[in-house]
């Protein structure tokens, strides 16, 4: 039905010596398209596929680029003439893509209208029930955005990849694209029929965008997205309002099983790349395993009462994620390290070396032998592979008298961050102050400050868990505690100053704190 809208709309918008190729796959548009001659119409009676009539508008074109769309979309001013201009032989391009606003339904009573969808049922404003008129719209709906997607690990398409947006590498007008939803896609024709056309053996629906995706990076290619102009999908968003054609989750669920055995089983003949490749390209990808360790260290110095529940705290969080610790002493508790070592910083930063070449895991979390960690702690999954992330949520409770603190701050308690990040920053950090010893201008946390004593220049970010840490202070801690904010020399590390007598989730946790009945 919004056919004739589409086609309405390229040719208002085109810039370029550009054709239209509509392929009606078993049914006459209506309202019907009229004749111009920039526009050619297949029909077919009976429906041959998406994938079939795909390809068989790739044939009927002599372009030197083509552009595959869905029946209900629109387009930026020039779309075509952009897309051109930044579309190199191996690429494939789509463009930025908003919600479409295709439609309202407006009572005839009242003249109140309703968000497309489904035909109402009744006026929200008079309860009229059966008097309403479809309203075309027809416009970009500027604050609902899509420009990243991704397929998880069942090579389903997932929509809305909010935490990729928050990467460097997302920065940028020509930014490259894991996945997209098929609906619209761009590239030189020559390329389209290299990578094969679209495989009809997936069947006629599902599966166009991860196809596309593996194709266009698989084949040693590249897959961008072109934020320097747009279309505008109409996404069946709201209940009840669905496919205007038959769909058998039988044959969607048979394009799904065929693309994992092309894909996960690297079964397509003109790639150069496995799909690993393409993981590693993007990850941390949800829906795909990491996998995540822990280095647990101490002086074995600490009240037994403290570390005997921060160790069954640990091991109730860690969601059986190994555990390394490193030690002064000999110790049973997760797969132990021990160094015959004083205390002193140098030691920590060495304790914390050892246990991160001892582990293989992707992400590493380090932990602190007087702290509580909530399970939260642990699911977080950090966005880029080059920073350090603080979980800034931590509460300092005073062992002695169950006093209770916040404030903003990265400490290194907290800190997490991929395995080869950490390990090369802490071998250099061993170097450096085993060379020239350890001075506070260095500091503790890495990427926390921009002072030229720092060991590396990569950037740290914060978060926060929704459940908070607690950061148990006692006679014995390796720094000291600071209970009043003119003990900071510069105020801008009092951020957030709280004050309680009880934890946010935790409440009090006095049953373990020494001289707190």
């Amino acid at each position: 039905m919004f056919l004739k809208n589409t086609i309405d709309d390229i040719l208002s918008n085109i810039e370029g010596d550009t054709e239209v190729v509509a392929v009606l796959d078993g049914q006459w548009a209506d309202p019907p398209i009229p004749d111009h001659p920039r526009v050619t119409i297949v029909y077919h009676s009976e429906s041959i596929g998406q994938r079939v009539a795909t390809n068989e508008a790739a044939k009927l074109s002599s372009a030197k680029y083509v552009m595959k769309c869905d029946a209900h979309v629109a387009f930026d001013k020039g779309f075509d003439v952009k897309l051109m201009e930044d579309c190199e032989p191996d690429w494939t391009v789509i463009p930025r893509s908003y919600n479409l606003h295709a439609f309202d339904w407006q009572c005839q009573k009242c003249n109140n209208r309703t968000y497309q969808g489904p035909k109402p049922v009744n006026c929200k404003k008079c309860d009229n029930t059966t008097e309403f008129e479809m309203v075309v719209v027809w416009k970009p709906r500027l604050h609902k955005r899509l420009d990243f997607a991704y397929f998880d690990k069942e090579l389903r398409y997932n929509p809305n990849w909010r935490e990729y947006e928050k990467r460097p590498q997302a920065e940028g007008d020509i930014v490259d694209v894991m996945c997209s939803v098929g609906a619209c896609w761009f590239m030189h024709r020559d390329r389209y029929w290299e990578l094969g056309g679209l495989d009809e053996e997936h069947g006629s629906w599902g599966q166009c965008g991860v196809e596309i995706a593996c194709k266009s990076w698989l084949s040693g290619g590249r897959q961008v997205v072109n934020k320097k102009t747009w279309y505008s999908h109409l996404y069946r968003t709201q209940p009840g309002f669905g496919f205007p054609y038959r769909q058998s989750g039988q044959q969607v669920e048979h394009a799904r099983a065929y693309s994992r055995q092309l894909w996960m089983e690297n079964k397509w003949d003109k790639a150069v790349r496995p799909l690993s490749w393409l993981i590693d390209k993007f990850s941390p990808v949800p829906g795909w395993d990491v996998s995540k360790g822990i280095v647990w260290y101490t002086d074995n110095r600490l009240d037994p009462r403290i570390m005997t529940a921060c160790q069954q705290q640990l091991l109730a969080s860690v969601n059986g994620h190994r555990i390394v610790s490193v030690s002064l002493q000999p110790l049973k508790f997760g797969d132990n390290i021990h160094l015959p070592l004083e205390r002193g910083f140098l030691t920590m930063f060495k304790q914390i070396l050892a246990g991160l070449e001892a582990l293989d895991t992707d992400i590493v979390f380090l932990a602190e032998h007087d702290c509580l960690y909530p399970p939260e702690h642990f699911e977080f999954v950090p966005p880029c592979k080059d920073v350090y992330y603080y979980n800034i949520a931590v509460w300092k409770v005073d062992a002695k008298t169950g006093r209770a603190l916040h404030y903003d701050c990265q400490q290194t308690s907290g800190l997490c961050a991929y395995r080869e990040l950490l390990i090369e920053h802490y071998r250099k950090r061993v170097e450096r102050v085993e060379r020239e010893g350890f001075t506070r201008r260095m500091g503790f946390e890495p990427g926390s400050h921009n002072r030229k004593e720092r060991i590396d220049d990569y950037k740290a970010e914060s978060w926060r868990s929704s459940v908070p840490i607690i950061d148990i202070r006692h006679d014995k801690n390796l720094t000291p505690s600071r209970w009043r904010q003119d003990q900071f020399r510069n105020k801008r590390y009092c951020q957030g100053w709280q004050e309680a007598e009880e934890i946010p989730v935790w409440g009090k946790i006095d049953k373990f704190l020494i001289g707190v009945k």
